[in-house]
């Protein structure tokens, strides 16, 4: 059975279309018309990715996002959006999603993004390189199983999956610079799909559950101009 990939859009035509499209490639597709019937299908069919559009019936975007993430911060969600604004976007990433594509937009880089985030996600549920102790990080600890960073005084973090990939990248070599091309192409897979702003977003709300000051953050710096580093 292929990936399952629950469709989320008040207007019936662009469903089909997406459908058709995801059903061509291989997933099986669930869908919903209204926020709350997204939201109940979020959590009792456990689809693999959840492509959910922002202006819904009885639950907003928003809303059904923010109540997924409150017990499940792994499944990639992908926001489909008709706003322009920046600040919803920025928005939606601070909630959690995964991503954004602003309508009317290419089938084609819409299905290479489902691809690239199902794919992530096999690799990470594959992946045996965690150890019971954790992934020292600078001097924070990654708690995989979790998904949670341990700071020096033993407080947990609870992460979303992006966000300890983040770390995760940068934890390969504390101290060396990351581009945000790097971030992007090393964490979201992307290499001339997204916005370089999703990783200054990601970053901004990660430093905001790590740091106890992100003003002045100790454990994600800025390099100006370059890039990201761990300290």
């Amino acid at each position: 059975m292929g990936k399952r990939v629950l469709v989320v859009d008040d207007e019936q035509n662009i469903v089909d279309i997406l459908r058709f499209n995801l059903e061509r490639e291989g997933y099986e597709v669930l869908s919903a018309n209204d926020g709350k019937e997204a939201l109940d299908k979020a959590m009792s069919e456990s689809p693999d990715l959840v492509l959910l559009d922002v202006m819904l019936p009885v639950m907003d975007g928003f809303e059904v996002l923010a109540e997924i993430r409150k017990t499940d911060r792994i499944t990639p969600v992908i926001m489909l959006t008709a706003r322009e604004e920046e600040s919803d976007k920025i928005l939606g990433l601070e909630i959690g999603a995964d991503d954004y594509i602003v309508k009317p937009f290419s089938v084609r880089e819409l299905l290479a993004r489902v691809k690239t985030n199902i794919r992530r996600m096999a690799v990470l549920d594959s992946a045996e390189e965690t150890s019971a102790s954790g992934i020292h990080a600078g001097s924070l600890i990654l708690i995989e199983d979790k998904l949670c960073a341990a700071k020096e005084n033993n407080e947990l973090v609870p992460l979303t999956q992006r966000e300890f990939d983040i770390i995760r990248f940068l934890a390969r070599e504390p101290g060396k610079i990351c581009s945000r091309e790097e971030l992007l192409s090393g964490v979201w897979n992307y290499d001339y799909y997204g916005d370089l702003r999703t990783v200054d977003v990601a970053v901004r709300r990660l430093r905001e559950k790590l740091e106890d000051d992100p003003a002045n953050p100790k454990y994600i710096m800025t390099k100006r101009g370059a890039g990201y580093y761990l300290a």
